[in-house]
């Protein structure tokens, strides 16, 4: 009876007859469907894989060629690691229909480390070295990763996934204003308006739109803000006419990488991020596809994702992790097949090994990027605010947790020069909120939840009115409210 259901599964995508009695994520559809469904995917993903790199990149002041090729780069090594994930290889990879990508966990830190580099030339090789320390660290301790996972609860992992959108805006709204700062026409109105008519446009096609073209909405509001933008100047398509058709990514291209103390450990903390919003998706995902994600699947993909990062760099990569806006394409296409999106990664890696096609992001003028920049990283943002509300906060530990850790993780965007006095190394960590708040978010939980007795049940029902007794008990305080 258990195979009824995929057998009517596998005619409805299409399957072929010899892989009804498969479990619908290890069937293969046609060559046609596979391949617009692998291109769905990666229209979906398109612009968070490229966004890092344009962001680091920028930070450390690459030529358009440069980008270009960091760009690529990052393609090619996204399309590595979802094969890694997708079709796994001895213990390694969960193989389910993930799709990995550069993670926006790491963009804050590294931009940290660019700042804390007096030579830019060597931030690229410190950041790789990091990410390949933090890499290998991470594949070590996947098995034992997997069991902590009571220690990364909704109200830890909501938090950090909330700082990671906010740290990231503020890079949207100078793009907004103008690729250069010091130029006199920074924040000049032409510029905002390429912005704000990015963003409209982009609402417009999430609002009015359906299926495929409202997934990569994003994508047509990029295009569409460049082609209005050409008018005006702002766009410079030497880029593509300079790339080369076919390329690869050569090993090492900005130098060796090299081993700096503190970026490893802001990138160790940005690992244990990953890992656990990686362990929330594959749990997420296992109930989608109807596969549940057990222990030896969450370490086994834990694997693929901390293998996948520490080869990137070799490839001019950085940090990947799984991207959890596949994971609603999953749900809505009901296409639960893993070759389709390892059908993806091909593209992607196809991509990754063309230049032209790497360019043509860097074709984007930097107001249109940041109008999209400005749904894309506050998509983040909302994402976090909606793990949140899983997270329990009626409760006055899960509040205290919460309010705590993004207060410390704001402080290097509301108010830069707070850690001035302390060491450059130090800096490089403090100065990422993503990671500090990372750190406060996990001991407050230890010390709040886990240790003692961790059964504070106290409600918060309302904020507290004037003069209101603050002794009383959690029903007096209810009764009070209503």
């Amino acid at each position: 009876m258990a195979a009824k259901p995929q057998v009517r599964n596998a005619q409805d995508t299409g399957s072929a007859p010899e892989d009804r009695e498969k479990h619908p994520v290890d069937e293969t559809l046609p060559p046609l469907k596979m391949a617009t469904s692998g291109l769905q995917h990666v229209a979906a993903m398109y612009a968070g894989v490229v966004a890092p790199p344009l962001i680091v990149g920028a930070a450390v002041g690459l030529s358009g060629t440069e980008l270009t090729f960091l760009t690529g780069a990052s393609l090619f090594t996204a399309g590595l690691a979802t094969f890694l994930q997708t079709l796994g290889i001895w213990k390694i990879g969960a193989r389910l229909p993930f799709v990995n990508g550069v993670t926006f966990a790491g963009v804050a830190p590294m931009l940290a480390i660019v700042d804390t580099t007096d030579d830019k030339s060597d931030a690229l090789p410190v950041i790789f070295g990091a990410i390949i320390v933090a890499g290998l660290l991470g594949f070590l301790a996947a098995p034992w990763f997997s069991r902590l996972v009571r220690f990364f609860p909704p109200v830890v992992t909501g938090t950090v996934i909330t700082l990671i959108g906010v740290s990231l805006l503020p890079v949207a709204f100078g793009w907004a204003q103008g690729p250069n700062p010091k130029a006199e026409d920074y924040g000049s109105t032409t510029f905002l308006s390429l912005a704000a008519i990015t963003l409209v446009v982009v609402l417009l096609l999430r609002r009015f739109t359906r299926g495929f073209l409202k997934q990569v909405a994003v994508l047509v509001g990029l295009v569409i803000g460049t082609l209005i933008a050409i008018p005006f100047g702002v766009t410079d398509f030497s880029p593509v006419t300079e790339a080369d058709i076919v390329g690869f990514p050569s090993p090492f291209h900005f130098g060796a990488p090299q081993f700096a103390l503190a970026a490893i450990i802001s990138m160790c903390v940005v690992m244990l991020v990953s890992m656990t919003e990686s362990t929330a998706d594959m749990l997420a995902l296992g109930e989608i596809v109807d596969r549940p994600a057990d222990e030896k699947t969450i370490a086994a993909g834990l694997r693929a994702d901390t293998l996948g990062s520490a080869i990137s760099p070799l490839f001019n990569g950085f940090m990947c992790s799984a991207f959890a806006q596949n994971i609603g394409l999953v749900a809505m296409t009901r296409i639960r097949s893993r070759f389709v999106v390892a059908c993806g990664g091909g593209f992607l890696v196809l991509m990754g090994l063309s230049p032209v096609a790497a360019s043509l992001i860097s074709v984007v003028p930097r107001p249109v990027l940041g109008g999209a920049g400005v749904v894309l990283f506050g998509s983040v943002a909302a994402s976090g605010i909606q793990t949140l509300v899983k997270a329990g906060l009626e409760k006055d530990n899960n509040v205290l947790i919460v309010a705590v850790s993004l207060a410390v993780g704001i402080i290097p965007i509301t108010a830069p020069e707070f850690y001035h006095a302390f060491p450059e190394t130090a800096k490089i960590i403090l100065d990422s909120g993503i990671s500090t708040g990372c750190v406060a978010a996990v001991l407050l939980n230890v010390v709040f939840n886990h240790l003692g007795s961790g059964k504070d049940d106290d409600q918060v029902t309302a904020p507290m009115e004037p003069g209101e007794d603050i002794s009383g008990s959690a029903t007096a305080k209810a009764a009070h409210v209503h």
